[in-house]
């Protein structure tokens, strides 16, 4: 399954690999990709959509699902 969340507070590529491996760090998340342009990251796998945004806010950024 494929989920995209939003994420506000990226700025720069380092950013973005932050929250990549947050959300990769989650039990059932194959891979993540984050965009700081489009303020967006996109994960395959399952996860609870809740688990996401934690996961994202625990790293320092803003989400929702």
């Amino acid at each position: 399954m494929t989920r995209t969340i939003t994420v506000t507070g990226m700025s720069c590529g380092h950013c973005e690999q932050s929250v990549v491996e947050a959300l990769e760090a989650l039990d059932g998340i194959t891979t993540a990709t984050a965009d700081h342009e489009a303020e967006e990251a996109t994960v395959e796998g399952e996860a609870d959509p809740d688990a996401l945004v934690a996961a994202v806010e625990d790293a320092g950024y803003e989400a929702t699902a």
